[in-house]
């Protein structure tokens, strides 16, 4: 079952468009990559080489 967390400070930020941004940090605390191609992805996940 995936974790469903909250955000903390830390865990994101928001882009000059308004879009939240979701840090290394975040992504390690979830445990797991979502082959989304977020663009601070510790996994290595490449959308474009997928």
């Amino acid at each position: 079952m995936k974790k469903i967390l909250k955000p903390e400070e830390g865990d994101y930020y928001l882009s000059p468009e308004g879009y939240r941004v979701f840090t290394e940090q975040y992504h390690l605390k979830r445990g797991y990559c979502c082959e989304s191609g977020c663009r601070h992805c510790p996994y290595g996940f490449d959308k474009k080489k997928k």
